[in-house]
């Protein structure tokens, strides 16, 4: 390891789909964190690491900053957004430039007590640079001493400006994971996340948010990798639409993810997918510590 490595732990925050994941993803390689057109798809703190020669940069793909604190899941996932800006190296906040408003203006208020904060405008490829103009204009005047750069995380636009700015920030130190580890969570973490962001991007309305997923089995054979895994939703009555008409639509989502895991752990899947009720699982404290959400994993 050379005299000026760098390394350090970069936030990414903001309000609900603006883009962290994708952001994320895009600056690692690897699809770690997953995406859905739509908000609130990311419920826990995930890691993302790059280590190069120079640097190994610890990004925190963060659930988006929300004012809802009705159930239990959205109080979990309000401190999991939140927890970590006081030990960040730098803070990140990504807003949507489409959808600037009064939220993403009490986010800045709230990470402008931090010393190291980018602003990043994420989805400038759906703008002129004309209509960005007022919006950068406006967050200047809000958080006069932060950097301010346009990307499109979706098109990979400006990125390489973001990420040496970035590092600019990150103090020198030694690696805090190994050279070849990509993430903090476990293999059957990520599998549950794959079989979850399906559930989002086949089902409709507000269905995906009453439900969360657990792998129950999860073995490494020499030729092939067996996973099981069960979808909890908080009604009988979600359980036949889950399903889908003859298990059209279980079948859909079992191909979908066992597709995409078996592209990350380069190996053949077998995969099985249940379906179970527990009512209100997202309103109940034990029934989140059982599923994993717990705030003792939301910590680095």
């Amino acid at each position: 390891m050379n005299d000026s490595f760098k390394t350090g732990y970069v936030a990414l925050v903001g309000k609900p789909n603006t883009g962290k994941s994708t952001l994320m993803n895009a600056l690692i390689g690897e699809n770690l964190s997953i995406t859905a057109p739509r908000p609130q798809t990311t419920r826990h703190q995930i890691l993302g690491i790059k280590t190069t020669e120079n640097y190994q940069c610890i990004f925190i793909d963060t659930p988006g900053m929300h004012d809802d604190n009705h159930k239990a899941i959205h109080r979990y996932m309000n401190r999991a957004a939140t927890s970590m800006l006081p030990d960040a190296d730098l803070i990140c906040v990504l807003l949507d430039i489409k959808r600037f408003n009064g939220d993403d203006e009490k986010i800045l208020k709230r990470v402008s007590q931090y010393k190291n904060v980018i602003i990043v405008l994420n989805k400038i490829d759906l703008l002129s640079k004309q209509a960005c103009l007022p919006v950068m204009q406006k967050i200047s005047v809000l958080m006069p001493d932060s950097e301010i750069v346009p990307i499109s995380a979706l098109q990979n636009e400006n990125l390489d400006r973001l990420e040496q700015l970035m590092l600019s920030y990150l103090p020198q130190g030694v690696p805090q994971f190994p050279a070849d580890q990509l993430t903090d969570k476990s293999m059957r973490f990520i599998a549950s996340e794959i079989i979850r962001e399906k559930l989002f991007r086949l089902l409709t309305q507000e269905l995906p948010y009453s439900i969360t997923v657990s792998i129950d089995h999860y073995k490494v054979e020499p030729d092939i990798t067996r996973i099981s895994s069960t979808i909890w939703v908080e009604r009988k009555s979600q359980k036949p639409i889950v399903i889908g008409k003859n298990g059209s639509l279980l079948k859909k989502i079992g191909i979908q993810a066992r597709t995409d895991i078996q592209h990350l752990i380069d190996a053949k899947v077998y995969l099985q997918l249940w379906v179970k009720i527990r009512e209100d699982w997202a309103d109940d404290e034990r029934s989140l510590a059982a599923f994993g959400y717990t705030d003792a994993n939301e910590s680095f």
